[in-house]
């Protein structure tokens, strides 16, 4: 879908992966992770750590599977998506942030049972993410970049990996808030960083920092990191309802957000751009009053 821009605006495509039965891209990776293991591996079910978006992908790809879902989730995360989690069968583990963090550093929670589904950094879940890209280069064949939400690096190195596989020439631009936004912290330093994060109603990305091993791919893979701040993602999800009737949660907005602010800076400038709507779970409260021209 194209995107009603201003003047002065690049030629905005949107990519909705809102629009996947989960309301996110997260069911592609999940999917082809768990479609990946055996069936002894799957004998005790499996589980994640997610905000709500992966959460979502795991049940539901379990639920298709006949296997159980356990989700280890911060005490943060949205009413919307829990009560998604929930009505897709998953059982809900609440954890405070920082111990819902280190379940995604670790790869294991101890105490959970099943195999662990790691919400980004794992490779068959960065190459179902990659899917996204093929599709994009399939329908359009003049694009200068692909803007991706950046949370974790695994869709926005999923997508990079696969436009370096079939179309080199497009950049792939990392996407965050600027209250939150460690890899463009990580590439100023040269280094994975750590950061101070402000939680947000941007909450599907801006983690505390750059994992060490999605590190090395971010430094290959992606031409840029670029951010904006919430205000600008807030009015992208107003402008994406209004004129593209397009809901998209925080994240979702990002990619769009930094299309129409941010991509000046770069050289050369890119004039045709895609931008990865990548979910589209919002609370209807936070939805509403953006759509009133507050930020929440």
């Amino acid at each position: 879908m194209r995107f009603d821009g201003d003047p002065g605006d690049p030629v905005i495509w949107l990519k909705l992966e809102n629009l996947q039965p989960i309301g996110s891209f997260k069911l592609r990776g999940a999917m082809n992770r768990i479609r990946a293991l055996s069936r002894e591996q799957l004998a005790d079910g499996v589980y994640t750590a997610s905000a709500g978006n992966m959460a979502q992908g795991v049940a539901y790809a379990a639920r298709l599977l006949g296997v159980p879902a356990t989700v280890v989730v911060p005490e943060t995360a949205p009413s919307a998506k829990l009560c998604a989690i929930e009505r897709l069968g998953a059982a809900i583990v609440r954890v405070p942030y920082d111990e819902w963090w280190k379940t995604m550093q670790d790869g294991a929670r101890p105490g959970m049972r099943g195999a662990f589904v790691h919400p980004f950094a794992d490779g068959d879940v960065m190459a179902g993410n990659g899917t996204i890209a093929l599709e994009v280069l399939e329908e359009l064949d003049d694009v200068d970049a692909i803007l991706v939400p950046w949370g974790g690096g695994g869709l926005t190195c999923g997508i990079a990996a696969a436009v370096r596989a079939v179309r080199p020439s497009v950049r792939v631009i990392a996407c965050e808030v600027a209250d939150a936004a460690p890899l463009s912290a990580s590439f100023a330093a040269r280094a994975p960083m750590s950061i101070e994060n402000r939680r947000t109603f941007v909450d599907g990305i801006g983690g505390k920092g750059v994992f060490p091993q999605m590190w090395p791919l971010a430094q290959e893979l992606v031409s840029a990191a670029l951010s904006v701040d919430v205000a600008a993602v807030a009015e992208c999800v107003r402008l994406l309802a209004q004129r593209n009737r397009v809901v998209a949660e925080g994240a979702g907005a990002a990619a769009l957000a930094v299309a129409r602010g941010r991509l000046a800076e770069l050289t050369p400038v890119p004039r045709r751009v895609v931008c990865i709507v990548s979910g589209g779970n919002i609370d209807a409260a936070i939805l509403a009053t953006i759509l009133t021209g507050s930020v929440p």
